[in-house]
């Protein structure tokens, strides 16, 4: 079975949408990756930090979801990293009320010895030293390494990132972020100019209008999913981030066209993601649900059209 190392937050989230708010729940870039990422057939494993006021449900409910923990350390006496916000109407943009870093002060990953092969690294929105950190750890290069990051590091760790963007295969972020990195308005301009920073594939999310996947010339957009009620979209990049390489890792085929469909695999977990609050969704998910949505997908996407010459 293949082999998907996770690094990201494990954290404690408090949220304020327009249909309601949370105390302190589940959250953390990398437990919405390996929520997403348990519903395909492979091993994961969270690289992470946690302080010891981290509830053992929470850590039961990863390891019953097959996501090896050994690797997520849980410092005695210390706190979890803690974000609140609050999303405007929307539901595009949001105010950070909050943000105690805690724990992931003094991170330093240490990645466990039976991952140091794996066939896929997933390095999550967090700080480029840590992301780099663990690409050092690996005792072998993996056939993917895919990175998520966000306007914050551009802004005040640009050196670091740029330096772990010549490492990786795949970027994953949204359209403000690619304009801010490139310099470039066009997402077509900004892709080709991300390219030559390292990455052969870009990937640009849209949020509510889909996503787009680069690599050389080659273009391809999935929709996303028209839905009935949005609550929260907090996790739902890195839900996606979970899909796509939860089905790379799966499926051991690093083609464009192999991409494409983890981009909608990507895609179909985040739309699930977004219907309740926090992970509470993912947690419940089924995997029927999940196929029956992929063919809601399929057919909102497949159509037969005659070209004349």
């Amino acid at each position: 079975m293949n082999k998907l190392l996770i690094v990201g937050t494990v954290a404690f989230d408090a949220i304020e949408t327009p249909f309601g708010k949370t105390d302190k729940i589940l959250g953390g870039a990398g437990t919405f990756i390996g929520l997403s990422a348990s519903y395909f057939n492979l091993q994961s494993a969270i690289v992470s930090v946690v302080g010891d006021d981290f509830p053992q449900e929470y850590l039961d409910l990863l390891t019953a979801r097959n996501i090896d923990i050994s690797g997520l350390e849980i410092v005695k006496g210390g706190k979890t990293f803690f974000w609140s916000g609050r999303y405007h109407n929307d539901l595009n943009s949001r105010d950070t009320l909050v943000t105690e870093l805690n724990t992931l002060a003094d991170f330093n990953p240490v990645v466990p010895q039976h991952f140091k092969d794996a066939d896929v690294v997933m390095l999550g929105n967090l700080h480029p030293i840590v992301q780099s950190s663990v690409l050092d750890q690996m005792e072998q290069k993996p056939k993917l390494v895919v990175l998520d990051t966000m306007n914050f590091w551009m802004d005040c760790a640009l050196p670091e990132l740029l330096d772990v963007m010549k490492r990786i295969d795949v970027i994953t972020i949204n359209d403000e972020e690619a304009r801010q990195l490139s310099g470039e308005y066009s997402l077509v301009k900004a892709a080709a100019k991300i390219h030559t920073m390292g990455p052969k594939y870009v990937v640009i999310k849209k949020g509510e209008h889909g996503a787009l996947l680069f690599h050389d010339k080659e273009v391809f957009f999935a929709p996303a999913l028209p839905l009935e009620e949005v609550f929260d979209p907090t996790g739902a990049g890195d839900t996606f981030a979970g899909g796509f390489a939860g089905f790379i890792t799966q499926s051991e085929n690093i083609s464009f066209d192999n991409m494409k469909k983890a981009i909608i695999h990507g895609s179909n977990l985040a739309s699930f993601c977004v219907e309740k609050f926090g992970t509470e969704r993912m947690q419940k998910l089924q995997k029927g649900e999940v196929l029956q949505r992929l063919q809601q997908f399929k057919a909102l996407t497949q159509f037969e059209i005659e070209i004349e010459s």
